[in-house]
């Protein structure tokens, strides 16, 4: 939401716009939307407060696809991807073409996981209603010109909209500055769709109230350091007083948080904050019990013991995590000879554990120099948990660097049978190539990472490096030059439509 501002110069008159429901009148294609939204991704991919974890967007992304697919809202040309910003301030913001980004700040205040979701929702009603889509049509796409500036005010903006007005004066796209948020009417049937969702995927109404109540208070004490997310999406009384009359007339539903909600803010707390800063949070929050499960602190303060480098440390809380996790489960059917890998092995019975811990599980016996143990525990997670995108990364990444390029290429292609669109295996691929010596292939990788990213220029400039400087068999070459093909013609296409 936080990227609208930015996008427009002018308000537009309420004449302008198309009315509500009314698709028809949306002049750019989902196409035209989805690659706008692509180009600006990849400058706010390159900036440094974009989170590249694959456990945090995981995580973002199930409750998104989980709020979609459990409303009617779904629409089969509309894509969505959802990522997260190390930013302390409480916002989020849409995109063109269904990007949807979260800063952390805003996901540790969350105090539960219904209030994420009715964040997401709303901006998720946003989306299929073609709100973003319609004010873009409305300023005409083909204004859209300094994509990267504008990528550039998106960042700026997410702290401080000032700057982000400067960032823009004196480029291309001063033109397509400030102004324009959403409309009473656009919030309030955002509102009502998203409340819809909130209730279709069977998590509590009242989340969406909660969150937006606590953040209308804290605008009271701090009028000129109100959160983000008020400057750029205001709420006022009578949206939350509409909402609460909706939910009046539905039955209560106390829906508990998911063990994965809560592992996420920890570990987003061990990631945002200073590493010896967030290890005496969570020692003081263990200590004085502070806390509704011990061990999603205890995964906390692992992942804080990781990035102070304290690996003895580290190794020796595993133990406690998992026995506090078993205490904690409120699920007392237990596993019998539950094995989290030799290293780890819990000859008497416990409780299913969880992907998010088993990845932190090898990555701490990796780090502490137990290779065996780490493997032992990857084999056994990956039989368990074998979509876990950070667990996969993980694993190829100590084959890589531990079984050598030709073990990491074998798991890796057979990885893409199942994920031919994984952009981060095809990154993993090319770097296995690299070290195998392997420079076609290297560079046919990379042109697939830029290929998926929408960045078909690139992908061409990389077979054509390839074609240029490899000895490559008649098989390979003939294979990169008709892909070479069909890239270029994407890459045509690509320039038409701007």
């Amino acid at each position: 939401m936080a990227i609208l501002p930015m996008l427009f110069a002018a308000p537009v008159p309420a004449a302008e716009l198309p009315e509500l429901g009314d698709v028809s009148q949306t002049t750019i294609s989902p196409r035209q939307e989805r690659e706008l939204g692509l180009k600006i991704m990849s400058e706010i991919r390159a900036d440094r407060s974009y989170m590249d974890d694959a456990e945090v967007a995981g995580y973002l992304a199930n409750l998104g696809n989980k709020l979609i697919l459990g409303s009617n809202e779904a629409h089969p040309d509309q894509e969505f991807e959802f990522f997260a910003l190390h930013d302390p301030t409480i916002n989020a913001f849409a995109l063109p073409g269904g990007f949807m980004g979260f800063n952390s700040g805003l996901i540790l205040a969350s105090q539960s996981e219904s209030e994420l979701a009715g964040v997401m929702s709303h901006e998720i009603a946003h989306v299929t209603q073609k709100h973003l889509a319609r004010m873009i049509a409305g300023q005409k796409y083909n204004m859209l010109k300094s994509l990267a500036a504008v990528a550039l005010a998106v960042l700026a903006s997410r702290s401080n909209p000032q700057a982000a007005q400067a960032v823009l004066v004196g480029s291309q796209a001063a033109q397509i500055q400030s102004q324009l948020n959403f409309t009473r009417d656009h919030e309030k049937e955002a509102d009502r769709i998203g409340l819809s969702i909130l209730v279709s995927a069977g998590l509590d109404p009242n989340g969406m109230t909660e969150f937006f109540e606590r953040l209308q208070k804290v605008s009271r004490f701090h009028e000129n350091g109100a959160p983000s997310y008020l400057r750029t999406h205001p709420i006022t009384y009578e949206r939350i007083a509409d909402i609460e009359n909706r939910t009046q007339s539905m039955s209560y539903r106390q829906v508990p948080d998911s063990l994965d909600f809560q592992l996420v803010r920890a570990k987003l707390r061990a990631l945002t904050e200073k590493p010896l800063d967030a290890v005496k949070y969570f020692d003081a929050a263990l200590r004085e019990k502070r806390y509704s499960k011990e061990a999603v602190e205890r995964f906390g303060l692992i992942h804080a013991l990781l990035r102070a480098r304290d690996y003895t440390r580290a190794d020796s809380e595993l133990s406690k995590l998992y026995q506090s996790l078993e205490s904690d489960s409120a699920d007392k059917t237990p596993l019998e000879n539950h094995r989290l890998g030799k290293a780890i092995r819990i000859e008497r019975k416990t409780s299913q554990s969880n992907a998010m811990i088993e990845t932190l599980a090898a990555r701490v016996k990796l780090a502490a120099g137990q290779k065996d143990e780490a493997f032992d525990i990857y084999k056994e997670a990956l039989q368990t948990f074998p979509q876990h995108r950070a667990l996969l990364y993980d694993y190829v990444d100590a084959l890589l660097r531990n079984a050598g390029a030709e073990a990491a290429l074998e798991f890796i292609n057979q990885q893409l049978r199942f994920a031919p669109n994984d952009i981060r295996l095809y990154m993993l691929q090319a770097q296995s190539y690299e070290a195998s010596g392997n420079l076609i292939a290297q560079h046919r990788a990379l042109a697939e990472v830029y290929s998926r990213q929408g960045n078909y220029s690139a992908a061409v400039e990389q077979l054509q490096i390839a074609l240029r400087n490899s000895d490559a068999d008649f098989y390979q070459a003939s294979s990169a030059e008709a892909r070479l093909r069909e890239l270029r013609e994407l890459a045509a296409d690509q320039a038409k439509s701007k």
